[in-house]
C-alpha cells in the first residue's frame, strides 16, 4: 500500500553532537539507514545528491566505519522522507532478548505520508526481509489515487472503520474483521469513505519500503 512522500522533519533541537555508527547496538543504525536507502530503492549517488553528502563518506556511514553526526542524519532522514526519530525508536527501547524478533507498540517506527491521511507503522524490526508487515492507519477520506501494479503478492485485514479496495475491475467495501489477498500485478487502489480513521494491517511481499 505504499505511497511514497512524507511530511517535513520537525527536528529535535536537543539533539546535538555526533552519533557514532559502530557503537549504536553493533552497527545498527548504518544498517537502518541502508535497509531503508534500499527498500525506497534510492542508490548511493541519489541519497548523495539530495544530502550533499558524499558517495564514500555514505557508504562507510552504512557499514558502520564512519562517525555519524546529527546534523548529517537529518539531512538524511529528509532524504528518506522520515523523521529523524525514525531510526531510534526501536532499538533503544527494546529489550535485549527481543531485538530483532519482537516489536512493541509503542516502539513501531512510524511513516507519515504527506497530503495523502496516510501513516504507515511498521511491524517487522528490519526492512531487510522478504516480507513487509506494515499498520497502515488511514484517515476519513484518505485514498491512494489511480490503480498501482508492481511484483509480488499482498493480503491484510480491516482492523478498524471501513475500506473499499480496487483489484483490477472488481470492486470490495470492507469492514473490520474483512480480510483480503491478491497478487499485486493486478492495478489495484484503495480509499476510506467512512468518518473515522480505518487501520489495515497490510502484508507484502517482497517488500514495497
Amino acid at each position: 500500500m505504499s505511497i511514497r512522500g512524507a511530511e517535513r522533519l520537525r527536528y529535535p533541537i536537543e539533539l546535538a553532537g555526533p552519533v557514532s555508527a559502530a557503537d549504536y547496538l553493533e552497527d545498527r543504525l548504518g544498517r537502518q539507514v541502508r535497509e531503508l536507502r534500499k527498500a525506497k530503492g534510492v542508490t548511493l549517488q541519489t541519497l548523495a545528491d539530495k544530502t550533499g553528502l558524499s558517495v564514500g563518506y555514505l557508504s562507510q556511514i552504512e557499514r558502520g566505519r564512519s562517525q555519524l553526526t546529527v546534523a548529517n542524519l537529518m539531512q538524511i532522514a529528509a532524504a528518506l522522507d522520515v523523521h529523524l526519530n525514525w531510526f531510534f525508536q526501536n532499538p533503544d527501547d527494546a529489550r535485549a532478548e527481543e531485538r530483532d524478533i519482537v516489536v512493541r507498540g509503542r516502539n513501531r517506527r512510524r511513516i507519515r505520508i504527506s497530503g495523502a491521511g496516510l501513516t504507515e507503522e511498521l511491524l517487522l524490526p528490519s526492512l531487510s526481509g522478504p516480507l513487509e508487515v506494515l499498520m497502515s492507519v488511514i484517515e476519513p477520506g484518505a485514498e491512494s489515487g489511480e490503480g498501482y501494479s508492481h511484483k509480488g503478492d499482498e493480503a491484510g485485514v480491516v482492523v478498524e472503520g471501513e475500506l473499499e479496495l480496487w483489484v483490477g475491475e472488481r470492486y470490495f467495501h470492507l469492514q473490520a474483521e474483512d480480510s483480503f489477498s491478491f497478487a499485486s500485478a493486478i492495478p489495484h487502489r484503495w480509499r476510506n469513505p467512512g468518518g473515522v480513521t480505518t487501520r489495515v494491517v497490510w502484508i507484502i511481499t517482497p517488500p514495497s519500503y
